[in-house]
């Protein structure tokens, strides 16, 4: 059997890669309020180890890697990263807050990138400087344009939180109307130190009750999901944009899963939630042979959220506390 096939039967065609730990915002549900503790630099990936792990798994069958972080872009060497990347016979994409990321538009087209997922939680500035605990709002909406204008493939990545933001999902399609950029709508998922609990949740039927009160059942129209899709696509009629679910809690995706995590210090982590990690870079590091821990890691991955097959478990704090906070494991 092929490495990257699990017992399942899945194959994992699709590598995120984190590459540092560090963010220049601070949401909420990301990261704990006291910060997390993160790993010194000589414990991270250099551009080259980047390159040679990802290469690894490539010639596995990876035909997809996404760089994120943290905040990817505020690595310095962010720019070496990327062109050792381009190198490789992969589809190269990225996730970013978008607050630095003008900066970069010409080495990410260099790179062929056309698609960027961007995390943007509120479309009014306070609520955004709350949940961020920084006031970047107006730099993050202009590099959104930015993109648009660039013509990328714009993805914005919304966390829907019950009390907070649950209440914006009209005014987010909304934004789609003559933007044809796709807003996709997250289950607040738990991670150590995000105060998640059930009663937070906003759910696949929710969002869509929420849509059907604005918009009648004939102009909203389900999209066809690409193969491995982790949400439920929609449309508007006549709109420019899109919209998606990601029901990652109330609507499980598992049985289609084909993602693998690469820590920024080299370890994989064969689901969000599972707590186990396998290094692959000491052992890299070492000289030694890192396919036979890569089958490892993928041999072990639970049929479903890490092992938390029931809603109970899935609830236990004891489950996810002892899981990295988000920031730390790479969104």
């Amino acid at each position: 059997m092929n490495a990257l096939t699990d017992k399942f039967g899945r194959k994992h065609s699709y590598l995120r890669i984190s590459l540092t730990e560090r963010c220049n915002l601070r949401c909420t549900y990301c990261m704990p309020e006291q910060g997390v503790p993160v790993s010194p630099r000589a414990k991270l990936m250099t551009p080259d180890e980047v390159f040679q792990i990802a290469k690894h798994f490539v010639d596995l069958g990876v035909t997809k890697i996404r760089l994120t972080g943290g905040e990817p872009l505020v690595r310095k060497d962010f720019g070496m990263i990327l062109e050792k990347l381009t190198a490789l016979d992969v589809e190269l994409s990225i996730t970013s807050n978008a607050v630095i990321v003008d900066r970069y538009i010409d080495q990410l087209k260099a790179a062929g990138i056309k698609t960027i997922n961007i995390s943007l939680d509120s479309l009014h500035p306070a609520k955004f400087k709350t949940i961020t605990r920084r006031d970047n709002f107006e730099q993050v909406k202009r590099n959104i344009d930015l993109l648009v204008q660039e013509g990328f493939n714009v993805k914005l990545n919304c966390v829907l939180i019950k009390g907070f933001n649950h209440n914006e999902i009209i005014d987010f399609i909304a934004y789609g109307r003559e933007n044809p950029i796709t807003v996709r709508f997250i289950e607040f998922m738990p991670f150590d130190g995000n105060k998640w609990n059930k009663e937070k949740l906003v759910s696949h039927k929710q969002i869509l009750d929420q849509v059907h009160s604005r918009w009648s059942e004939t102009c909203v129209e389900r999209i066809a999901d690409s193969a491995n899709d982790t949400s439920k696509n929609y449309r508007i009629k006549h709109f420019k944009g899109t919209f998606a679910i990601i029901s990652t809690v109330t609507n499980p995706f598992c049985d289609s899963c084909n993602r693998i995590r690469l820590t920024a210090n080299g370890r994989i982590k064969n689901c969000l939630f599972s707590s186990s990690e396998v290094d692959l870079l000491t052992t890299f590091r070492n000289g030694g042979e890192i396919s036979p821990l890569i089958a490892q890691a993928i041999q072990a991955k639970a049929s479903m959220r890490g092992g938390m097959v029931s809603d109970e478990s899935f609830s236990d704090p004891k489950n996810y506390s002892q899981n990295r906070s988000m920031i730390a494991i790479g969104g």
